[in-house]
């Protein structure tokens, strides 16, 4: 990142847990090595013991400081105590820059740095999506009322950094052209997470890593591997690492269907100590904007099957075999066919110096900066 004065950042997001997770710890070890100030405000209500440990350790660099508040995913009347509270929080924290991640992050850090403008103080007010409202349908009403607000919201906001393609040319779509500035910044990684990793002793066919929620696909995981086993005439096994409210409903699905002593649920771990236990990473998501458990697998050298949603696509390539439909029977047609040929899959993967050419940390950190400059020096 390029040595200019040093700015204090606040990053504004819902819930410490998954991809928008790693990416705000990401940028704020960067920022942080630029000389930054940083803090960070979050719920405090999302997580288990893994993120509460990830949490600890990033609070140790965060000079503005960290405050986990109660935010919940829908809209509520505890909403409004919260945002007191929020707002109180970031203006005593006197940002330069306040950056909103998914779609509660962005309403707060919008509406709140807008206020603490009003009062004078010069603040840029930056909003990623991350998929966030981008999920809703435009056909429901929910929809339309969500994608309304966003196209108010504009007018305060200074910046939209898009994480893929994909997600900028939905929002487009949904909302309309962007009446503020905008840009496209891909998420990056890090030097050591393209160390390779090798399963260990009694690796397990298949794993599923992510979020336990209807949006990640853990259900077609445990449909398709149930199907995998009895169309290639072997048991197959599976690990299921991540917590959420389904996990019940999900262990209760591989009992139904009499694989449950060949799924291992285990709870939420580092990505690459979870690659170990695997020979082949399955990420079936119904919807993405880019997620970094598909980077991460395959910076490590790691066989991924995935689905063609959202920016994945732009980081496999439009024609690489790993995307299938998210459904059960193109991804069991799919796992079978990777355990049949698995070099010849491993080569149609792209190159990881590819890969660390386009997603890293570093060129990632730079554009954002660039762009935080650029807001603030632009005139009022």
């Amino acid at each position: 990142m390029s040595d200019k004065r040093s700015l204090r950042i606040v990053h504004c997001f819902r819930a410490p847990v998954g991809g928008i997770f790693r990416h705000v710890r990401d940028l704020i070890e960067a920022q942080v090595k630029a000389g930054h100030r940083v803090g960070v405000v979050c719920d405090a209500s999302t997580g288990g013991d893994f993120e509460e440990a990830l949490l600890a350790e990033m609070e140790s660099k965060l000079t503005l400081g960290l405050k986990r508040l109660p935010m919940q995913r829908r809209i509520g009347l505890r909403d409004i105590v919260t945002a007191v509270r929020t707002y109180q929080t970031i203006k005593q924290m006197r940002p330069d820059v306040l950056h909103g991640h998914g779609a509660k992050g962005g309403a707060y850090a919008r509406m709140f740095g807008s206020i603490v403008r009003m009062r004078g103080i010069r603040v840029a007010r930056f909003y990623s999506p991350h998929g966030g409202s981008l999920h809703y349908d435009p056909a429901t009403t929910a929809g339309r009322v969500i994608f309304q607000i966003e196209r108010i919201m504009e007018r305060m906001t200074d910046r939209i950094i898009f994480v893929s393609k994909f997600e900028q040319d939905t929002y487009k779509r949904k909302i309309g052209e962007p009446r503020c500035q905008s840009t496209l910044i891909y998420n990056g990684l890090a030097d050591s997470d393209f160390d390779p990793v090798v399963p260990g002793e009694g690796a397990a066919d298949f794993l599923f890593i992510g979020e336990l929620r209807d949006l990640k696909g853990p259900d077609i995981f445990i449909d398709a591997l149930k199907k995998a086993s009895n169309a290639g005439g072997r048991i197959l096994t599976g690990i299921m690492v991540g917590d959420g409210k389904e996990r019940s409903a999900l262990i209760a699905q591989a009992e139904a269907l009499g694989i449950s002593e060949h799924i291992r649920f285990l709870m939420p771990m580092k990505a690459r100590e979870a690659f170990r236990l695997a020979n082949i990473v399955v990420i079936p998501s119904r919807a993405e904007a880019l997620p970094y458990i598909v980077l991460e697998a395959l910076a490590a050298g790691r066989p991924v099957i995935t689905t063609r949603v959202g920016g994945i696509p732009e980081i496999l390539g439009e024609t690489s075999p790993a995307l299938v439909q998210p459904e059960a029977n193109q991804l069991c047609e799919r796992m079978i066919a990777v355990l049949s040929a698995p070099s010849t899959f491993k080569e149609a993967l792209p190159d990881v110096d590819i890969l660390r050419q386009k997603f890293s940390i570093e060129t990632m950190a730079a554009k954002l900066e660039a762009e935080y400059f650029a807001a603030l020096n632009k005139p009022a």
